[in-house]
C-alpha cells in the first residue's frame, strides 16, 4: 500500500496516475476515517495506492499521522508514505499559471494558501518514507521517477489499440497512428453497413482486400520491433490507433485483429473503439 500526499500543485495526482498505470488499485481523496475499515476489509489482489488530500473534510495532520502509525504497526501490510514536495515559489507559480484558487485559501491569496498547506503538512513530510521534490521536474520526469521507485522488475508493457473516425479527428495522446482508409470499405455493401468491425463477415470483407495482409504484416513487424525497445526505455504503456472514414468498419477490424495477434504472443492488450463507445454501453 502506498499513501500519496503533499501540497496542492506538487504532482500528487500525477503520481497516483502513474501508480495506477503500474497496476495499483487507486483510491483518491478517501476520508481518513474510512482507511481503517478499508484495511480490515482486506481481500485486495493487487497493490493499493491511496491519495490523501488536505481538502478532505475530515483531514487533519494528527489524523493522517495516526493512520500512518496504524498501518506501520501491522505485520500484514507493507505501507509506504510517498510525499510530493515543491518549493513555495514553485507552487505559487503553478497556481498562477493555471489561475486556480488555492483550496486552503479560496477567498484569499494563493500565497496564503500555499503557506498554510506547507505548515499543515510539515509533520507528515517529516514522517514520509519517500519524498520527491518536483520543483525542477516536468510531468514526464516525475513519471519516470515514480516508475523508478515502484515499477516491478520485468514488468510488461501495456498496449492499447484504438479505432477512430478521421471525421472527429485523431485521438489525443496516442503514440502511433495508421490510416487504413485505402482498404475496401464495407460501408458500401448494404448487407454489411449496419455491422461493425467486430463482426466476422465485416472482418472477412476487409481482410479480403489484397492490400490488407501486406499492411497488417508491416504494422505488426514495426510493433514487435518497437515494443521491447520502449519497455527497456521504461515506458509502461504504448498506444496504437487505426483510423478510417467513419470509425466503424476498417479501423475496428485492424484494431481487433492486431489486439488478437499481440495477445496470442503474450502481450498485455486493451482495446478502445472510440466511435462505438455509445453502442457498447
Amino acid at each position: 500500500m502506498v499513501l500519496v500526499t503533499g501540497p496542492s500543485g506538487a504532482g500528487r495526482t500525477t503520481a497516483i496516475n502513474v501508480l495506477e498505470d503500474l497496476g495499483f488499485e487507486a483510491i483518491d481523496n478517501l476520508p481518513l476515517r474510512l482507511v481503517p475499515a478499508l484495511v480490515e476489509a482486506g481481500g485486495a489482489d493487487r497493490p493499493l495506492v491511496l491519495g490523501l488530500d488536505p481538502r478532505n473534510r475530515d483531514f487533519s495532520t494528527g489524523a493522517l499521522v495516526d493512520v500512518i502509525e496504524l498501518l506501520s504497526a501491522r505485520q500484514d501490510i507493507e505501507a509506504t508514505v510517498l510525499y510530493l514536495d515543491a518549493a513555495a515559489e514553485v507552487l505559487l507559480r503553478r497556481f498562477s499559471e493555471t489561475r486556480r484558487r488555492h483550496p486552503l485559501a479560496p477567498a484569499e491569496s494563493p500565497e496564503l494558501g500555499v503557506a498554510r498547506e506547507l505548515d499543515l503538512l510539515r509533520p507528515v513530510r517529516d514522517r514520509a518514507d519517500m519524498m520527491i521534490d518536483t520543483s525542477e521536474l516536468n510531468v514526464h520526469q516525475l513519471r519516470a521517477e515514480v516508475e523508478r521507485l515502484f515499477a516491478p522488475k520485468g514488468r510488461m508493457l501495456a498496449v492499447a489499440l484504438h479505432s477512430f473516425s478521421y471525421k472527429r479527428g485523431i485521438p489525443r495522446n496516442v503514440d502511433m497512428v495508421f490510416d487504413c482508409r485505402f482498404l475496401a470499405n464495407p460501408y458500401w455493401e448494404p448487407a454489411l453497413r449496419q455491422f461493425d468491425g467486430r463482426d466476422p463477415e465485416v472482418q472477412a470483407y476487409v481482410m479480403g482486400d489484397a492490400r490488407f495482409q501486406g499492411f497488417f504484416d508491416r504494422v505488426m513487424d514495426m510493433a514487435q520491433f518497437l515494443l521491447p525497445a520502449y519497455r527497456e526505455e521504461g515506458k509502461s504503456h504504448f498506444s496504437i490507433a487505426f483510423g478510417c472514414t467513419g470509425g466503424q468498419h476498417r479501423s475496428v477490424t485492424l484494431a481487433e485483429t492486431m489486439a488478437k495477434a499481440l495477445a496470442q504472443g503474450g502481450q498485455q492488450v486493451s482495446i478502445r473503439h472510440r466511435e462505438l463507445l455509445g453502442q457498447q454501453l
